[in-house]
């Protein structure tokens, strides 16, 4: 079954459902990962000092974001801690932004992001940042442009790893012959990909 895209505004928020296709293409502007600081996977965001928490309802779930002074740390799909503090600087940023995209106002984000990971997935991933709004990628498309096309499967994995889903746009990435394939994006993380797809009026197949 090919899955598209039909959208209509509901209380100021972009709302998609399946039923009809068409790809919309602009280029975005490529965004630089900042170095990453000292931070591990098992790090505890709560004892982080400076990192404050936001959190954005949409119909399709809420999104929780996490940023310090100086950087965009980590986003949740449909989960993560549901404080919403008084953001500010880059916090305050991101939660305009993302409100933006995903009312159908804002196609590429500027914001400054931190995260930790190896070489590879951080090659993977920036990569990934460059597709722009309403394109895809296969995983495998991902592996040519890297420079390691036998990678395909580690490419999904990497993908699946993306701590900055949205902003980061790893809904964008694909399997063979446009086949949905996995999302790492919290809870329900297949059904947020199909949705983000949708606001794009992207094309993919079930």
């Amino acid at each position: 079954m090919t899955a598209a895209h039909s959208s209509a505004t509901k209380n100021g928020w972009k709302t998609a459902k399946v039923n009809a296709a068409s790809a919309v293409s602009t280029p975005a502007r490529r965004m630089a990962l900042k170095t990453p600081r000292s931070m591990t996977e098992t790090e505890s965001y709560p004892d982080r000092e400076g990192v404050r928490y936001g959190v954005i309802d949409t119909p399709t779930g809420p999104i929780s974001i996490a940023a310090d002074k100086e950087s965009l740390i980590e986003i949740t799909l449909g989960g993560g801690p549901r404080i919403d503090a008084r953001l500010t600087g880059v916090g305050r940023d991101a939660k305009k932004q993302l409100a933006e995209y995903l009312r159908g106002k804002r196609r590429v984000f500027d914001l400054p992001l931190l995260m930790s990971a190896p070489t590879f997935t951080a090659r993977v991933l920036a990569e990934v940042e460059s597709i722009p709004f309403g394109e895809t990628r296969s995983y495998g498309e991902v592996a040519e442009l890297i420079g390691s096309p036998r990678a395909a499967r580690a490419i999904g994995q990497a993908v699946g790893s993306n701590p900055l889903p949205i902003v980061i746009p790893c809904h964008r990435v694909l399997a063979a012959r446009r086949k949905l394939g996995g999302f790492g994006g919290g809870h329900d993380a297949l059904d947020w990909k199909r949705y983000l797809l949708a606001l794009e009026e992207s094309d993919w197949v079930e």
